[in-house]
């Protein structure tokens, strides 16, 4: 996470209950570069009320024949398939993370050796489930979708008391909508929460394409978040506003060429620069014959490329002095 931009392909639900389909998106999110894939963890029974309501984006994208509560029930893996998950991803070489909807799903992911705990945005004012991340004292992954900055500092405020340094938490800028349209982004937001927190920040995109998770790497985000699919056409709440195995691909290339575009801040010619210096940059040379003790002026004098005798830049260091000898027209100058 220190060293390079954290890349979680966002596998959530979209394995739709069925554990080959849930190993199928490791080894996409695998094959694509990605650092890690994500499931999300729950108990239906003790997570959503069954009189809970769906989401507008979750009404088109389900069939309207069931209920908040039975989508989300369909949708849950069992703790066995969840530690053959983790297993498999241990096998292909990819992190395994996955969200936790409340303590006792937290528990369980944890007694699997996850590293990092990642919070959604829905579970940003679940005092008992911050508090338990918090005193876990592992890095923390926070999403800020539908929070303003009091809310976001209220969790900060008790994931560090109850344990957690500071420095082990990324605060994710997020918009709560699937997909987002561009003009919710608001990537600047992710820099507001980074100068009034002194936090790490990163980006848990929700778009369609791969413009602004690529963009929020370009800003300094330290993870990338994005949903992922093996088919958008697939049922499910969550498969529209979902990258396929191609474009996450795609995705991880851009994130990772942006990673080296921005290097390391100091500014010097590199090697390629400086086998072209000499011959885009100019020297000074005569504009016509000049004659010996005749002065080197503007009118004699121009810049031509390349840079093999005296540079432009030494132009008023030559302009004035009388030649030394006879030169014609487009020789080099040798004061």
């Amino acid at each position: 996470m220190k060293d390079k931009i954290f890349i979680i392909a966002e596998a959530g639900v979209n394995h739709n209950g069925k554990l080959d389909i849930a190993l199928n998106l490791c080894d996409a999110a695998k094959a694509a570069g990605a650092d890690a894939v994500k499931f999300q963890t729950f108990n239906t029974q003790i997570n959503v009320l069954k009189d809970c309501e769906m989401a507008e984006y979750q009404k088109k994208n389900v069939s309207k024949l069931i209920s908040h509560w039975e989508m989300i029930r369909k949708l849950e893996l069992s703790h066995d398939e969840f530690r053959l998950l983790k297993d498999h991803c241990d096998r292909i070489g990819i992190e395994f993370l996955s969200t936790p909807s409340e303590t006792e799903s937290l528990r369980f992911l944890i007694s699997l050796g996850m590293r990092a705990v990642k919070i959604s945005s829905g579970e940003i004012t679940n005092l008992p489930l911050l508090r338990a991340i918090g005193r876990l004292k592992k890095e923390v992954l926070l999403s800020t979708g539908m929070a303003n900055m009091k809310e976001i500092k209220a969790a900060l405020d008790i994931i560090v008391a109850a344990g957690t340094p500071k420095t082990k938490i990324t605060v994710l800028h997020c918009t709560t909508d699937y997909p987002t349209k561009p003009d919710e982004v608001n990537l600047l937001a992710m820099l507001t929460i980074k100068k009034n927190f002194g936090v790490k920040v990163g980006y848990s995109d929700h778009t369609n394409g791969i413009e602004a998770a690529v963009a929020a790497a370009a800003l300094g985000a330290r993870i990338i978040e994005k949903h992922f699919t093996l088919d958008k056409k697939m049922e499910g709440p969550d498969h529209a506003a979902s990258l396929e195995p191609s474009e996450l691909k795609a995705m991880v290339d851009g994130i990772r060429n942006i990673e080296k575009a921005l290097g390391n801040g100091i500014k010097k010619p590199t090697r390629a620069e400086l086998k072209n210096k000499k011959i885009t940059r100019k020297c000074i040379v005569a504009k016509k014959d000049i004659k010996k003790g005749e002065k080197f002026s503007d009118v004699n004098l121009t810049v031509m490329r390349p840079e093999k005798g005296v540079s432009a830049i030494k132009w008023d260091e030559v302009v004035g002095k009388k030649a030394k000898r006879d030169f014609v027209k487009n020789e080099v100058i040798v004061p």
